[in-house]
């Protein structure tokens, strides 16, 4: 008999849904990025101003899939979306609620939020499900993006880049690497949600008969060999995840199944303190057609890269 997807309690008002508050652990003060420690390492995150290390952005994506399927059922696991602006970092110990504005009858997009208890915005974005669905909030978000100008970081990568296919798989006992140095049963230790249906010992509860991957952790699986692609991004820089998009075309993505990955450039943009690789990732099934697609945008922080000031100078102060 299919078990309920999840028993996580949800708070109900005529117009959202929320979830409980979360205190989500941070599992990446290992990573290791192009041979230095992250912006998920204390130290290197408060070199450059944050408090702490911060906690990778998809790990609040769990929070709203209980929202989601209490929506949508399980048509969630299949065809479903989150788009979302990060807009503050969150740490270790915090915690945050996830919080789902109601669509209007059969629509099937509507508007998230996560906050933290100070009311500080975590992030914002929009949840659907289908391929039919309004635009998302990232889709918006590209048509108004401010043009990289003067890149030094970015100098050499162009919109248009393609990297080649790459096979990826994620079993439960797996270390995902120096990106993501822990397992998918790591993770499912301390998922802010569980449900029966990411565990491969009640399988028989799954309405696919096969654990599926969490979609936290299809970030994790699209990102596995992302340092292979060798597009000609000046570094070492930290970078973090300040936009992301999963979305699920012909799903769930289930756990010991080989996919493959494509990469291409699709934007660039800058600000102040950053230069944005927008990177749009096609996840590939072993009948060729894609699955899934996952939109990021990679901000590399000036600040952490020591040449910058020079090679900036070298480049634009006489014309270059």
């Amino acid at each position: 008999m299919t078990s309920k997807a999840f028993e996580t309690v949800i708070t109900e008002t005529s117009d959202s849904l929320a979830g409980p508050w979360r205190r989500p652990h941070q599992m990446l003060n290992a990573q290791v990025y192009d041979s230095h420690a992250s912006i998920h390492d204390d130290a290197t995150a408060q070199k450059l101003g944050f408090q702490g290390g911060t906690i990778e952005g998809p790990t609040h994506f769990s929070q709203f899939a209980p929202l989601c399927v209490s929506l949508w059922g399980n048509a969630w696991f299949e065809t479903g979306c989150i788009s979302a602006h990060y807009r503050n970092p969150s740490f270790e110990g915090e915690e945050v609620q996830a919080i789902l504005a109601k669509p209007e009858p059969g629509e099937r997009q509507c508007k998230i939020q996560m906050v933290k208890r100070d009311g500080t915005e975590v992030l914002r974005g929009t949840a659907s499900v289908g391929q039919d669905a309004s635009r998302t909030a990232l889709d918006q978000r590209l048509t108004e993006l401010k043009p990289l100008a003067d890149p030094v970081i970015l100098r050499d990568v162009k919109v248009g880049m393609k990297t080649k296919r790459q096979t990826v798989r994620m079993d439960f006992d797996q270390n995902m690497g120096d990106l993501y140095p822990f397992s998918l049963e790591d993770k499912l230790k301390v998922i802010t949600e569980s449900s029966p249906y990411y565990r491969k010992d009640v399988v028989s509860a799954n309405p696919w008969g096969r654990p599926i991957i969490p979609i936290e952790m299809l970030s994790v699986l699209f990102q596995y060999r992302s340092r292979e692609d060798r597009l000609p991004v000046r570094g070492p820089a930290v970078g973090l995840f300040a936009d992301q998009e999963i979305r699920l075309m012909r799903g769930p993505l289930f756990a010991g199944e080989d996919y493959q990955t494509e990469r291409e450039v699709v934007a660039l943009s800058g600000s102040r303190r950053t230069e944005s690789l927008w990177l749009r990732t096609t996840v590939f099934a072993n009948d060729g057609l894609p699955v899934a697609k996952m939109l990021l945008n990679l901000a590399s922080l000036k600040g952490s890269y020591a040449p910058y000031t020079q090679e900036h100078k070298q480049f634009y102060a006489w014309g270059a």
